[in-house]
């Protein structure tokens, strides 16, 4: 019998890697009730299978790829019937969230009978050409790596029990989702500050790896802006009220928060974020 995968949260990363396990030979459920239609498409395209509550409780593994802010929400959620299977599973948190976070996961689900692991995603959704990210995982033992690569996702573990795999989330995104939200910042402010055509000049000429670093990147974001939102919050609570770069994260998750609501309203920020990128 194949590997029965269930994916809490089938958004881009998690329908991608749904589509990534079902090539690797598992059969892949997702919960699905209340998502939106668009939610729905994805779904089936990624050949993955609509499932109600009762029946991701009798999956194998359960992956959990949700929006930081819904992750410890998802764990109450489904508690009682984690609680209520027959057969007890692997329920791996996949989410960006903090150690602090990681651990009230894992304490709202200790008492299912579930082993409970710490993972983290590095890297943008799997795709046909090209390997996917990268999937680490804390807490547990060596059997689950290599039952995941198996399944063709790349995974390694992170030495450390529960809580490892989500700080190296947490520093990772820092840096690379950091330095987004700095040059955001800054290209903004040379546009509103007459100095943008001179910027980007400048930079082709003496930096033009982070240039073209942010011509990919900072598009990128706009879609993504609002979940990065928390991401930054758990950043920030991640490294503590003693340390002064917690609020510089909470900062970026004001920025983030500002292009969130760009994305949903007129687009004015990015379409003069993409005027600065093209030296305009």
């Amino acid at each position: 019998m194949p590997t029965t995968i269930a994916i809490i949260g089938a958004g881009a990363m998690g329908s991608a890697v749904g589509q990534r396990l079902i090539q690797g030979g598992a059969r892949v459920l997702s919960f699905t009730e209340g998502r939106s239609q668009r939610t729905l498409d994805r779904v089936r395209a990624a050949g993955i299978e609509p499932a109600a509550i009762a029946d991701i409780a009798g999956a194998d593994l359960i992956f959990s790829i949700v929006p930081p802010a819904e992750a410890v929400g998802v764990a109450h959620g489904f508690a009682p019937v984690l609680s209520a299977a027959g057969a007890k599973g692997t329920f791996i948190d996949f989410n960006a969230i903090n150690p602090h976070s990681m651990r009230e996961v894992a304490s709202v689900l200790s008492g299912t009978g579930w082993d409970i692991l710490d993972g983290a995603i590095i890297g943008p959704p799997p795709k046909p050409d090209n390997a996917g990210p990268k999937f680490y995982v804390s807490g547990g033992d060596d059997g689950i790596v290599n039952r995941l690569k198996a399944l063709g996702l790349r995974t390694h573990r992170v030495d450390g029990s529960i809580g490892a795999a989500s700080a190296l989330k947490m520093v990772y995104a820092g840096i690379n989702k950091g330095l987004v939200g700095l040059g955001t910042t800054m290209l903004l402010a040379a546009a509103g500050s007459g100095s943008a055509a001179s910027l980007h000049a400048e930079m082709a000429e003496s930096m033009p790896e982070l240039l073209a670093r942010f011509q990919r990147s900072i598009p990128d974001m706009y879609p993504k802006a609002y979940r990065w939102v928390a991401e930054m919050e758990e950043i920030a609570e991640f490294l503590g009220p003693d340390d002064p770069g917690a609020a510089l994260f909470q900062a970026m998750a004001e920025v983030f928060a500002r292009m969130a609501g760009d994305e949903n309203g007129d687009g004015r920020l990015a379409s003069t974020l993409d005027g600065v990128l093209a030296g305009k």
